[in-house]
């Protein structure tokens, strides 16, 4: 049986898109822009948001120069530590499910920034079952 507040109406891929789609409107109305590429993955109890292109010219220009990698990291990562409360409700309206954890990384060379959602329950095995 599917888990109560599962959207009954969407498809996994629609629920994917969904999140996608949420995630890369904050990032463009709290960081300013938002990704190039987006894509979300719904693995067991795992939502994993895949963002490409985010890093502004001025920060690809800093990436090559002296420790500017790493204020790079520092600045995107406390820019979303700040707001990961948001992120996650962001996530647990578009699945139905409640966000457990967030984790997140940023590769400053490549301009790739991954999200890792926990959710309280197996979402894939919840749209399977139903």
């Amino acid at each position: 049986m599917a888990h109560p507040s599962v959207p009954s109406d969407k498809t996994k891929g629609q629920i994917e898109a969904a999140v996608t789609e949420a995630i890369t409107q904050f990032e463009r109305d709290y960081l300013g822009r938002g990704p190039k590429e987006a894509r979300s993955f719904i693995v067991e109890n795992l939502v994993v948001v895949k963002l490409q292109g985010i890093l502004s010219p001025a920060e690809r220009q800093l990436s090559h120069e002296n420790g500017g990698v790493e204020l790079i990291k520092k600045m995107r990562t406390r820019l979303i530590e700040s707001s990961s409360e948001d992120l996650s409700d962001l996530v647990a309206d578009e699945t139905g499910i409640d966000v457990v954890s967030m984790h997140t990384d940023i590769s400053a060379r490549t301009g790739e920034r991954i999200f890792v959602f926990t959710l309280d329950a197996d979402l894939e095995a919840a749209l399977q079952n139903r």
